[in-house]
């Protein structure tokens, strides 16, 4: 009877890597779905972005409504240091680490 268990617990723990496995997988595939949807687009409209310079940050410009899109660290570049805590405000509610 014990090796009936053995064999059915190395049963279930290739089942459960098969299925995480193919969870990753499907992760994966459906991140790079979203980002071809996505890339390079406005958020607001869905029009393509332009990339120009400004104050010498690249950022990126929607060419139809002229959203402004900032990646991760432009907006601290751009404003400076920030004595009156706002702009640390902005980052930590737009920031996308976790438990922060």
């Amino acid at each position: 009877m014990a090796e009936d268990d053995y064999f059915a617990r190395i049963e279930l723990e290739k089942k459960a890597r098969l299925a995480a496995d193919m969870k990753a997988r499907k992760q994966a595939e459906e991140l790079a779905q979203r980002k071809e949807l996505h890339w390079n687009k406005c958020g607001k409209c869905g029009a393509e972005l332009v990339m120009r310079t400004y104050k010498g940050v690249e950022i990126d410009v929607c060419a139809e409504c002229g959203a402004v899109l900032l990646d991760r660290g432009e907006l601290e570049t751009l404003s400076g240091k920030d004595h009156s805590g706002i702009f640390q405000g902005l980052s930590d509610l737009f920031s996308t680490k976790k438990g922060t």
